[in-house]
C-alpha cells in the first residue's frame, strides 16, 4: 500500500495526454501496491499562486513571529509540502508548453523549494531534505523530444531532474507520450507511451 501525490499542471482537462498519462501510471502502481491511496492536485483548476512578496516574507519570517498576513501568504507551500512529505510515490504531469513546463507547475516548485525545510546547505554544499520517495514524470509532446534534432529543446525533463533532485527526489522515472501532433504518429503515440511504464 502506497500513499500517492498525482501533480496536475495541464490546462486541457479531459483531453490531457499528460492526465492521461499519468492516470495511467497510477493505474499501474495500485496494480502493484493493492490498496494503494492518492491525493490529486491540479494545479490550474486550484489557481496554485505565483511567487509575490507576501510570500518570500513569510517563507524567511520565522513561524512564531509570523502575522496573520505572513500565515494566509504561506498556506499554500505549507499545504503541497505535506503533501509530498506524506506521499510515497510522486507522479508529475508535465505536458511540454514552448519547450519547458506550464508556469503552474513552475510556480508549485517555487513553493516547494524553501531553505531548511526541502533543502539545506552545510559545509559539504547543498543537500536534499526530501528523501525515499519515488517520483514519476509523465510528459506529452507534440513533436519528438526524447531524441534527434528537437532533444535540445526539451527543457522539461532536465529542469524537473536538476530541481527535484536538488530537493532529494533523486529516484525519478520519466514517461513521455510524444509525437501526438506529427502525422502518421498521432495514433500510436499514446499506446506507445502507455506501453513504456515500468513501476518500480
Amino acid at each position: 500500500m502506497k500513499k500517492i501525490l498525482h501533480i496536475i499542471s495541464s490546462p486541457r482537462g479531459e483531453s490531457s495526454v499528460s492526465i492521461k498519462l499519468g492516470n495511467a501510471i497510477i493505474d499501474q502502481i495500485k496494480e502493484t501496491y493493492p490498496g494503494s491511496t492518492v491525493i490529486e492536485r491540479n494545479l490550474v483548476t486550484q489557481h496554485f499562486p505565483h511567487l509575490e512578496e507576501s510570500h518570500l516574507q513569510s517563507f524567511f519570517t520565522p513561524k512564531e513571529n509570523h502575522s496573520p498576513e505572513n500565515t494566509a501568504a504561506i498556506k499554500h507551500s505549507n499545504e503541497a509540502l505535506s503533501e509530498i512529505f506524506d506521499a510515497d510515490i510522486i507522479v508529475i504531469g508535465a505536458p511540454l508548453y514552448n519547450f519547458s513546463i506550464h508556469s503552474a507547475l513552475k510556480a508549485w516548485i517555487d513553493h516547494i523549494a524553501r531553505a531548511g525545510i526541502t533543502f539545506k546547505y552545510d559545509e559539504n554544499g547543498p543537500e536534499g531534505l526530501i528523501k525515499n520517495k519515488k517520483v514519476y514524470i509523465a510528459m506529452s509532446s507534440g513533436g519528438i523530444y526524447s531524441e534527434g534534432p528537437m532533444e535540445a529543446f526539451d527543457f522539461v525533463v532536465p529542469y524537473l531532474k536538476a530541481v527535484l533532485g536538488f530537493l532529494g527526489l533523486t529516484d525519478i522515472s520519466v514517461v513521455r507520450v510524444e509525437g501526438t501532433n506529427m502525422a502518421g504518429m498521432a495514433e500510436e503515440a499514446m499506446e506507445k507511451g502507455l506501453n513504456s511504464i515500468v513501476i518500480d
